[in-house]
C-alpha cells in the first residue's frame, strides 16, 4: 500500500526524461529498449547490498499516468508540442520487468532490475525507479548489518523522527523489516505494512511527574508488561525503583527496562545483577542511544547482558553509507546491444541474467551472463511484470521478502556478513559469452563513430 497515490506521480521525473520523450516521439523512435539498473561499486563499508524497493516500483508502473493537471503544467513550460502532450495524456506503461526479488543480496555490476519496453516507456521511468530502489536498498542493507551484529537479539526501529522525510521514514520501516528488524516505532508503517509496532516512553513523561517512582507506577498500571526508561536521573536508582514497584505493586508485570545513556555495558551488567538479586530474571534489558552495528557488536563482545536494541539515526539515514553508485543504463535498442566507451563506466550490453552458484547450502559466487545462455547456478532475475501487468513471480508480500532475506543472508560466507571489509570479496564474474558480446558491441560503436557503418 502506497501513502501517496501513484497515479499522481507522473511528474516525479527529471525534465530531461520528458524532453527526450518528445524527441523520441517526433523522430518516430518506438523500438524496444532494455535498460539495466545496477550499482557500479559497493560502498567501502559494505560487502553486499540487500535489494529492496521493487514493490514500490511495480505499484507505480501499474498506475503511471499523466493527469490533466500534469499536462496543463507541462504546457505552461512552453517546451512541448501539442501533439506530444496529447500523446503523453494517453501514456501507459506496457513493458516487461525482470528483477531480483526483494530480500536478495546483490553485488557490484549485477542487474538488480531490467526493463524491456518501447524506448519512451523505459526511459521516462528512470528517475522513480532509481529513487525508490536506491533509498530502500541503502536502508535494507544498513539494517541487515545491524541485525547481524545483534546476533539474534531483537532490534527495534526507532528512526522515523530522524528519517529524511515521510516517504523515507515509511519505506525505511518496511525495508528494515525485510532485513530482519523485529518491530518499528512508526505507527503509520505498522498500519500500512502490517509491521509489528513497539515503543516505551520518553524522558519527558518521567520529568512531568513529581518523582520517578510515581511515573513508573502510573505507566505500569496503564500498560502491564511495559518497558520502563530508567536513565532520566540516575540509572541504577531507576532500576531499584523498578524493583520496588514490582515488589509493591502486584500485577504490574514490567516486561523490560531500557538503558539510553552512559556506559551501557557496565550499566547493563549492574542492572542485571540488581534485577536478578530481586528474583526478577524475567525482566529484560534493552539498550538504545545512538547505537550502530559497531557499538552493538562491541557491547556483545564485552558480554553485556542486553536482550534487545533500539536503533534510530544510524538506521534511518545509513549514515556511514547513505548513497549508492547506482545507474540505469540503456543496454539494448532495436535489437542491438548498446554500451558506452566512457572510462571506468562500462555497460554490459543486452538483457542479462545473474546466476548464484551454491555448494553445500553456501553461496560461493555469482556469474553475470546473457539472458539466453545457460550457466551453472540459480538464476536471480525473475519476470515480475509482463506488458505492464504483474506476473505470478511478482510476490510482493512482506513476509516472503523477510523470509527470503533470512535464507539468502544465512547462505553468504561469514566474511561477507562481517562488519569489516571481506578479503577476498564475494566473487562475481562475467561469462565468456557476455564478455565476447561486450567486445563486439564496443567494436561496433567504434565503427559507427568513425562513420564506417
Amino acid at each position: 500500500m502506497e501513502v501517496t497515490a501513484p497515479a499522481r506521480l507522473g511528474l516525479f521525473t527529471d525534465l530531461y526524461e520528458l524532453t527526450m520523450l518528445q524527441a523520441y516521439h517526433q523522430e518516430n523512435m518506438a523500438g524496444m529498449a532494455v535498460f539495466s539498473l545496477f550499482v557500479r561499486r559497493l560502498p567501502e563499508q559494505r560487502n553486499f547490498l540487500l535489494a529492496c524497493g521493487l514493490e514500490s516500483v511495480l505499484s507505480w508502473l501499474e498506475q503511471l499516468r499523466f493527469t490533466d493537471d500534469d499536462i496543463a503544467y507541462l504546457r505552461s513550460l512552453s517546451l512541448f508540442s501539442p501533439g506530444f502532450l496529447e500523446w503523453l495524456g494517453r501514456f501507459r506503461f506496457a513493458g516487461d520487468v525482470y528483477a531480483v526479488p526483494e530480500g536478495t543480496p546483490v553485488f557490484a555490476n549485477e542487474p538488480i532490475l531490467e526493463i524491456a519496453a518501447p524506448i519512451a516507456q523505459a526511459q521516462v521511468v528512470e528517475t522513480f525507479v532509481m529513487n525508490q530502489v536506491t533509498v530502500q536498498t541503502v536502508l535494507a542493507s544498513k539494517a541487515a548489518r545491524i541485525v547481524q551484529a545483534a546476533q539474534g537479539r531483537k532490534v527495534v526501529d526507532f528512526g522515523v523522527r530522524r528519517a529524511h522525510g515521510i516517504d523515507a521514514g515509511l519505506k525505511g520501516a518496511r525495508a528494515f523489516y525485510i532485513a530482519g528488524v523485529h518491530a518499528t516505532s512508526n505507527v503509520l508503517a505498522g498500519r500500512l505494512y502490517g509491521i509489528p509496532v513497539a515503543g516505551t516512553m520518553a524522558h519527558s513523561y518521567v520529568q512531568a511527574h513529581v518523582d520517578e517512582r510515581e511515573a513508573f507506577r502510573a505507566f505500569a498500571r496503564m500498560f502491564p508488561g511495559t518497558v520502563l526508561l530508567v536513565d532520566t536521573y540516575d540509572t541504577l536508582e531507576g532500576v531499584r525503583h523498578v524493583v520496588e514497584l514490582e515488589k509493591g505493586t502486584p500485577g504490574s508485570a514490567i516486561g523490560a527496562i531500557r538503558l539510553d545513556s552512559g556506559d551501557l555495558a557496565s550499566l547493563a551488567a549492574e542492572s542485571r545483577r540488581i534485577l536478578d538479586a530481586a528474583g526478577l530474571q524475567r525482566i529484560e534489558i534493552l539498550a538504545s542511544g545512538g547505537l550502530d552495528e559497531y557499538e552493538i557488536a562491541a557491547l556483545l563482545r564485552a558480554g553485556a547482558p542486553i536482550d534487545g536494541f533500539g536503533v534510530g539515526t544510524s538506521l534511518a539515514v545509513s549514515n556511514d553509507a547513505p548513497d549508492l553508485d547506482i545507474v540505469y543504463k540503456l543496454s539494448e535498442y532495436a535489437g542491438r546491444g548498446r554500451t558506452k566507451l566512457s572510462t571506468d563506466k562500462p555497460i554490459l550490453p543486452g538483457r542479462k541474467q545473474a546466476f548464484r552458484r551454491e555448494l553445500d547450502g553456501r553461496s560461493v559466487g555469482d556469474v553475470i551472463a546473457r539472458s539466453d545462455e545457460g550457466q551453472e547456478g540459480r538464476p536471480l532475475l525473475r519476470l515480475v511484470m509482463r506488458a505492464g501487468t504483474r506476473t505470478l513471480e511478482a510476490d510482493g508480500s512482506l513476509q516472503s521478502a523477510r523470509q527470503r532475506a533470512v535464507q539468502e543472508l544465512s547462505a553468504l560466507p561469514p566474511s561477507v556478513l562481517g562488519l569489516e571489509w571481506a578479503d577476498p570479496p564475494y566473487p562475481v564474474a562475467v561469462s565468456a559469452a557476455l564478455e565476447r558480446y561486450h567486445a563486439e558491441v564496443r567494436a561496433s560503436v567504434g565503427t559507427r563513430r568513425s562513420g564506417a557503418d
